[in-house]
């Protein structure tokens, strides 16, 4: 309206900045006429504007807005009266019909001596939109012809409209991953049926401003006042930050209708995106091991990825990779399948953790290194690093020198020793003796606990009491390690720089007791 104002000659429109009223008086595409205006001092005030406007008397033309569309049309009405009628006046009716694409053309004239006229036979799939136009000529006196109405009787197409006050579902703010269930009514307002079942369309923008076109199921054909539900369940993982929902039903004016501005929906939503990276761990055989740390030559590696989410679950083996280099310094990739087993997460467990199961086979003797990488479902890495970790493969059956620490110890100590090769002894015993030979305490396998190649720190904590539970005398004692691995002793590992051995003699070693 400003611009329409101003462009037509209104140039004092810019001095709205109070409350007040203006008259306004222009010729439409007629630059020969002087625009004239007039404004109030206040909003109250009474204004009054006089102006010369020459008119062009004789004829004119009155048009009706635009009718339908329609499924089909009927009858052309119209009743009215001359007010001053003289000889040579002149009165016409022309039906206008206008197709899909909006061009015009007049289809009947209808003189003043028929005021109800058939249109039956107009095509309302060639020509959905009617509109009247009614002549008037009266050079004598210039009155027109004063017309009282005019009706176009026809059958309308169906009319729809989305309804959210009877049916809206939708939260607007939701952690990336978590489905949002949309639902909302749209109903049939007319008294027509629509011709088939309806065509409905969501639309995602996202925060990129890039739309994501979904073309759901087709709905049921909606009878006059029947409803039907528009429902989808977004799926939030790939929009993370601000999206809208837009949402159209009958898009692209699928089937006839009467309008379309009223099939459509806006729905701004937001998506908290989520930025934590997951945790990655990694155990062989069940233990964290140091940097060159010794491990089977068959272990069982378990690797584990926690992530924090409660709806992206981490269920793709896309979000790993697993590499070793080996001692040749030659790099392995490896896939899943006999010796790299998936576990997907599972959310119903109340934790989103996936892990690996790898079981390779080392063979070679030497320094190994192991390389993880791995990421969550939107791409957030477990840390800025991949995972890297030495290790050393050993595959001759060994054990080392036994120490137990504390020593000297007055409660309790606890064994130290290395395994290597590809499984641990079959049965192990340490025995503790007096000074003079004589066992006084056997610890078994089964009572020091989880025993894995590699470096044992022992959960078994000795207390210096002897078979039958009775406190040992202070003083020094003497133990020793018995193996057996298919029938064989192991023989003794040292590792390089290993001075453990002047604390034995012929394979006994001393410890002390002080309470």
């Amino acid at each position: 309206m400003y611009y329409t104002l101003k462009n037509a000659g209104f140039s004092d429109i810019d001095s709205f900045n109070r409350p007040r009223a203006f008259n306004f008086i222009y010729k439409k595409n007629d630059n020969s006429f002087t625009p004239a205006f007039k404004l109030s001092d206040g909003l109250i005030d009474k204004i009054t504007l006089d102006v010369l406007c020459a008119a062009r008397q004789g004829s004119g033309s009155v048009t009706s807005p635009v009718f339908g569309p329609a499924k089909s049309w009927s009858q052309f009405h119209w009743r009215g009266s001359a007010k001053e009628a003289t000889p040579g006046d002149s009165l016409a009716f022309h039906i206008i019909g206008i197709n899909a694409a909006g061009v015009e053309t007049t289809l009947y004239t209808v003189d003043s001596t028929v005021k109800d006229k058939d249109i039956s036979a107009i095509s309302a799939v060639q020509y959905p939109y009617l509109k009247l136009d009614m002549y008037n000529e009266d050079k004598v006196n210039g009155t027109p012809y004063q017309l009282r109405y005019w009706r176009l009787n026809y059958t309308p197409q169906p009319e729809g409209a989305i309804a959210p006050n009877i049916l809206f579902q939708m939260k607007d703010t939701v952690d990336q991953g978590e489905l949002i269930n949309f639902k909302v009514a749209f109903k049939n307002i007319s008294p027509s049926v629509f011709d088939s079942a309806m065509k409905l369309r969501v639309t995602i923008t996202d925060n990129n401003n890039l739309p994501h076109v979904i073309d759901l199921p087709k709905g049921k054909v909606l009878a006059a006042g029947d409803t039907l539900t528009v429902q989808y369940q977004i799926d939030t993982k790939n929009y993370p930050g601000n999206n809208t929902l837009f949402v159209d039903v009958n898009p692209n004016n699928d089937q006839p209708e009467q309008t379309h501005f009223n099939n459509v929906l806006f729905k701004d939503f937001y998506v908290k995106p989520d930025n934590y990276n997951p945790l990655l761990d990694v155990t062989f055989d069940g233990v964290h091991i140091l940097n060159k740390d010794i491990v089977a030559s068959k272990p069982h590696i378990y690797i584990k990825l926690k992530d924090e989410s409660r709806f992206l679950a981490l269920n793709d083996t896309s979000l790993f990779r697993v590499q070793v280099r080996y001692p040749d310094n030659t790099l392995h990739s490896y896939n899943f399948g006999d010796t790299m087993r998936f576990n997907p997460a599972n959310l119903g467990s109340g934790e989103n953790s996936a892990s690996i199961d790898f079981t390779p086979y080392f063979p070679m003797d030497g320094d190994y290194e192991l390389i993880v990488s791995s990421k969550d479902v939107v791409g957030n890495n477990a840390g800025a690093l991949e995972y890297h970790v030495m290790f050393s493969v050993i595959n001759k059956p060994m054990i080392s020198n036994l120490l137990n620490y504390p020593n000297p110890f007055t409660t309790s100590t606890a064994f130290v020793f290395t395994v290597t090769g590809t499984e641990i002894p079959q049965n192990i015993r340490i025995q503790i003796l007096t000074i003079s030979g004589k066992v006084v305490r056997e610890i078994t396998k089964d009572e020091l606990g989880p025993i894995h190649i590699g470096r044992n720190i022992t959960d078994f904590k000795w207390d210096g009491t002897d078979s039958y539970g009775q406190k040992l005398a202070n003083g020094v004692y003497l133990y020793r390690v018995l193996t057996n691995l298919n029938g064989q002793s192991l023989e003794k590992y040292k590792a390089d720089g290993d001075k453990t051995d002047k604390y034995f003699t012929r394979g006994y070693g001393k410890m002390v007791i002080i309470r």
